[in-house]
């Protein structure tokens, strides 16, 4: 057994040191490449995703590699919440209290939203969330009753006067309609929303998908985030994204779907879970 046991360590080390072991995903020849900015060396262009390829991905994540989809929104939430303490660290907020507006829809980006809001209470931001339509899912209620239990204000309604939004918030999180959004004219009490949202003179971030936005062709109707926070991967509308900041986050895609669906993600700087774009 001692012996099996040695050999077992032995074939190990030996693939470790032929790179064997965990390998990473390679740009196949003959694709167009750009020169990576880190290292030097060629590497493929980013993936943008399609509304389908997006839809495949999560499926197979949560039917192969048996994540659970409580698991995959917990992951997007707290990574979503670090992407805000990389662009708006608390030292750089103009209010003296460390205020944030939390927008949440009725489906899974708002559930990314409310898990945004809890992790950046631990980080010591103050957010504030509007969650005008809750979910009757028993999962999204559990994230709704996490943030009540840390004590997160919820707003009763969106105040409609701008200025009021401007001098109470240092920013705004639209969690509202991500990419399992319907394609197709926004519903009340959205429209509403997004309208005043187009108001603000305070940074929108939008988490994965701006609301308002086609998955794919964008809308120039929709809102126009400062931030764009794209989860896993990006969404072909980020391409015409014209905010100030883009931010990729969640670094936990295993490397054969990385490679099945040609990703060419990014290298992550350290062990952080957010890289800019």
């Amino acid at each position: 057994k001692r012996q099996q046991q040695r050999r077992e360590l032995q074939l190990l080390g030996a693939k470790a040191e032929r790179g064997q072991l965990y390998p990473r995903p390679r740009a196949e020849p003959g694709k167009m490449s750009c020169p990576s900015s880190q290292s030097g060396e060629q590497i493929e262009p980013l993936r943008y995703l399609s509304r389908v390829e997006a839809e495949a991905i999560e499926k197979e994540l949560l039917e192969d590699y048996r994540f659970g989809r409580q698991q995959l929104i917990e992951i997007w939430g707290h990574a979503s919440a670090m992407a805000v303490s990389k662009v708006f660290p608390l030292p750089s907020l103009p209010r003296k209290q460390p205020t944030v507006l939390v927008v949440c829809g009725p489906d899974q980006n708002g559930a990314i939203g409310l898990v945004c809001a809890r992790h950046l209470r631990v980080f010591e931001y103050e957010p504030t969330i509007f969650y005008p339509k809750r979910s009757l899912n028993s999962l999204y209620r559990d994230f709704t009753t996490q943030c009540e239990k840390m004590d997160i204000p919820f707003l009763s309604y969106l105040p409609t006067e701008v200025q009021l939004i401007n001098d109470a918030y240092n920013l705004v999180i639209d969690a509202i309609l991500g990419a399992d959004a319907e394609p197709g004219e926004v519903k009340e009490p959205y429209a509403s929303i997004l309208a005043t949202l187009k108001q603000i003179r305070i940074p929108i971030i939008s988490l994965d998908v701006p609301s308002g936005w086609d998955v794919e062709t964008g809308n120039s109707e929709g809102i126009s985030p400062d931030v764009l926070v794209s989860l896993a991967a990006p969404k072909q509308c980020a391409t015409r994204f014209l905010g100030r900041h883009h931010l990729l986050a969640g670094r936990f895609l295993p490397y054969d779907v990385q490679k099945k669906y040609e990703l060419n993600l990014p290298e992550y700087p350290g062990t952080d879970c957010v890289v800019s774009l």
